[in-house]
């Protein structure tokens, strides 16, 4: 039997990606936006589209099949007879009039469409996969036999939240709601209310609500969005996120009923703002909360797959095994739309061709790499000063303890958005001031957002309360207090951090960097952030890195085994 070729793409809305699986198996995903440098970007992936074809040796005519993260069929189930009754205005038209006419008989389209490319004597199938549909297929990459599955993010074709149960290689929806009553709307809101950009930007509120009291505002909060019995609802008097066509993301309602004016200042909160941030995420964990809980009424599974936007929300990701019925916990680390490259091409593996679930993502350096070969020529064609080391984690470890910020390059590239050790700045977390120099200095960015330690698995025990692994950065969890003094630059204000645990057997460079500091300081932990500055993607590849460290405040660069500083 010949090998079934799959190409995943996400190609609506932000962080357009693209996905290979051969046979059911993931072999490389990357996003649009560390290819064509644009943050989020919005475009087709085509260049990702044509990096693994160049990387694989691949032709349009080997692909078998490709998944797509939207199902359009659903939106074209209301037939616009504006135009001549239906008739077509140009014969290009044709292509969707077709079908839009079709399905008005039973716009009932269900989960999945296909389309049929004929191209060389291959047909090449195409399936449009409904987008919450592909959030919950991470399932299959968790090591579940059967769980409980939530999905929330802004709005897929219809739905912004979803219950499913995963169960073997079946998935199936329990109940779900529908646009405009959605929390990662809500959450956006309150991102552009804050000052910073909606859609892109809502970690910094996240970041921000740590250094505020959530009592200030939280009653007022209570009114605009409020749990009923299977979901939540929006007053949505105070929004205007459902309709398009008006600028904003609400009302002039929502200003008299909170009292105070849309921030103008993004690096610039006062403690009202600090305020309203902290009201924002704690009714964000109280809705998400109540909608865990409702699902385990369904479910009755103690396992959890949690995808969607939401998702990142790594503060409320820390809360739910305390706060919900779960025992286990799986968050992809791509819950949101990137993510569903990989997610609409396993619903299509294990739907239509009946794959059995044997995927267990270990990982997700799984993008670009370069060979030592491929970074010489760069480095000489750049007519760079450089060293070549046998073992760069013992000098890096020099420099991290001399009070240097490096940037770390080396192997494949993380799809997601946390740089979790292979495209990461590093740093001293026993130096205070260090937040403040990479913020600063190195990020551009806002003093209050926080830096995540990378801390090796066997020591999390050691530093954090009710440890629980945290491999893709996803989880904040609180410091044990006796601890905070000895690592102040990855401790967030209100004592927690953001985990990433490390594991030789995943990653053995970065866990050898991070031990190598530990025998020399006693301290098992790095200062990790993304190796990029404020407005652009993480870097990919080594010209990425280079033009990132000569035009930012970074002291020192590791590409793979060579060394480069700015002497």
């Amino acid at each position: 039997m010949s090998k079934k070729v799959c190409l995943g793409i996400n190609s609506a809305g932000f962080n357009t990606s693209c996905s290979l699986f051969i046979d059911n198996k993931l072999f490389f995903a990357v996003e649009e936006e560390r290819l064509n440098r644009e943050k989020r970007t919005r475009k087709f992936p085509i260049k990702a589209v044509k990096y693994i074809f160049e990387k694989f040796s691949l032709k349009l005519e080997d692909i078998d099949f490709i998944a797509i993260g939207w199902n359009p069929a659903i939106n074209l189930e209301n037939l616009n007879t504006a135009f001549n009754f239906g008739q077509t205005r140009f014969l290009g038209e044709i292509f969707h009039n077709v079908v839009n006419n079709f399905i008005n008989f039973d716009p009932d389209v269900g989960d999945m469409s296909e389309q049929i490319i004929h191209y060389k004597k291959k047909k090449i199938h195409i399936f449009f996969v409904r987008h919450h549909l592909a959030h919950a297929s991470s399932y299959y990459l968790s090591d579940f036999t059967s769980s409980s599955i939530l999905t929330i993010d802004a709005f897929g074709e219809k739905q912004c939240t979803e219950f499913f149960l995963g169960n073997g290689s079946k998935i199936s929806s329990i109940c779900s709601q529908e646009f405009p009553h959605s929390l990662g709307s809500f959450y956006s809101a309150f991102t552009s209310f804050m000052g910073f950009k909606p859609q892109s930007d809502e970690w910094k509120l996240m970041g921000a609500s740590a250094y505020g009291e959530e009592k200030r505002f939280l009653k007022k909060l209570e009114e605009l969005i409020y749990p009923i019995k299977d979901g939540f609802e929006l007053n949505l008097n105070y929004f205007n996120h459902f309709q398009f066509h008006r600028p904003g993301l609400f009302s002039d309602k929502l200003i008299d009923h909170l009292g105070i004016k849309p921030n103008e200042h993004e690096k610039k909160l006062s403690k009202e703002y600090y305020d309203l941030s902290a009201g924002v995420q704690k009714t964000f964990e109280n809705i998400c909360i109540h909608l865990m809980r409702r699902l385990f009424k369904f479910t009755q599974n103690k396992n959890l797959v949690f995808s969607g936007g939401c998702a990142l929300n790594c503060s409320l990701n820390g809360k739910i095994l305390s706060n919900t019925p779960y025992k286990k916990v799986f968050i992809p680390p791509f819950p949101d739309d990137s993510g569903v490259a990989i997610g609409s091409a396993l619903f299509v593996n294990h739907t239509i061709f009946n794959k059995k679930k044997v995927n267990k993502l270990i990982h997700n350096y799984l993008g670009p790499s370069f060979s030592d070969n491929e970074i010489k020529k760069i480095l000489e064609t750049y007519k760079l000063n450089f060293k070549f080391l046998n073992n760069p984690e013992k000098v890096a470890v020099r420099d991290i303890c001399e009070g240097k910020v490096i940037g770390w390059f080396q192997g494949g590239l993380e799809f997601g958005d946390r740089s979790l050790g292979n495209r990461s700045i590093l740093a001293d977390p026993r130096r205070q001031q260090m937040k403040d120099k990479v913020n600063y200095l190195i990020k551009y960015r806002e003093g209050f957002r926080p830096f995540a330690p990378s801390v090796l698995e066997n020591k999390v025990s050691d530093f954090f309360i009710n440890v629980q692994d945290s491999f893709f950065m996803s989880k904040t969890l609180q410091v044990k207090k006796e601890k905070q003094k000895l690592i102040p630059a990855v401790v967030h204000v209100d004592g927690s951090a953001r985990l990433q645990t490390v594991s030789k057997k995943i990653n053995p460079k970065f866990y050898n960097l991070i031990n190598n500091f530990y025998k020399v300081t006693k301290i098992p932990i790095l200062l990790n952030t993304s190796f990029n500055v404020k407005g652009e993607p993480i870097v990919c590849s080594p010209q990425d890195a280079i033009r990132t460290f000569f035009s930012s405040g970074l002291d020192v660069l590791f590409l793979n085994n060579f060394y480069i500083s700015k002497k």
